[in-house]
């Protein structure tokens, strides 16, 4: 079988973990390879190099030789500075890189959102809510359930939210969405000053509707871990 060997690929470290004796299984995304599974052999080391750059949010330049699923991790450098989580936005970059393994699948190209992924990440710290919410926008685009959107919504207006057919006008209630809130989303406008707190509470809720059944019933780690923290910080 023929190898292929892989130079310098742009990447991010989704999740690593112990393989065999003394290497790390690297679960990891790239921009032209999509995600991938890498061996880090002899990388379990406390003084390991390797193993101080395979690390969560450090952009890095990845090569390997390819062979059926698992590619063998023959170097690894960093490329840029790590983006600074703290707090919340740890918990939340670990949201990102779950959503990404249990949604994606190995070997298939996303690069602009490979791009989005990246732009999350820088954001994350200022903005976080409006980061995680267009970045959960574009991941149900780039899997084919991209939300509609569409150009006529009426600000002022109620609506429900129908799979198939988008907004549908409804009397407003605790389940509906605001106008405003859809068009917010759709242009992707949270950062503006006349933007509402339910705008990003709507997005919120719109955007998990529609990621719950790719899910399944299954919750994410990192939701759970956040969700104690807060509790523990009333």
């Amino acid at each position: 079988m023929t190898r292929a060997r892989i130079q310098l690929a742009p990447g991010h470290v989704l999740r690593t973990q112990p393989y065999r004796e003394t290497s790390l299984l690297v679960e990891a995304w790239t921009y032209e390879y999509g995600r991938i599974g890498l061996v880090a052999r002899g990388s379990r080391g406390a003084k390991s190099k390797t193993r101080a750059l395979l690390q969560p949010f450090q952009p890095l330049l990845l090569s390997w030789n390819e062979q059926g699923d698992l590619g063998a991790l023959t170097s690894v450098e960093a490329d840029g500075f790590a983006a600074t989580l703290s707090g919340e936005a740890i918990f939340s970059g670990w949201y990102l890189n779950e959503l990404l393994l249990r949604l994606l699948q190995r070997h298939d190209p996303h690069p602009a959102l490979y791009a989005e992924y990246v732009s999350a990440l820088a954001r994350l710290p200022s903005a976080l809510e409006p980061a995680l919410r267009i970045f959960e926008k574009h991941l149900l685009s780039e899997l084919g359930y991209g939300l509609q959107l569409p150009d006529d919504i009426d600000a002022q207006a109620a609506y429900r939210y129908d799979v198939e057919h988008g907004p549908m006008p409804a009397d407003a209630d605790a389940g509906t969405f605001s106008g405003a809130s859809l068009i917010a989303l759709r242009d992707e406008a949270f950062d503006a000053d006349d933007v509402s707190r339910r705008a990003l509470n709507d997005a919120r809720r719109l955007l998990r509707l529609n990621l719950k059944p790719l899910l399944g019933d299954h919750e994410l780690q990192a939701s759970r871990l956040l969700r104690a923290l807060r509790a523990r910080a009333k």
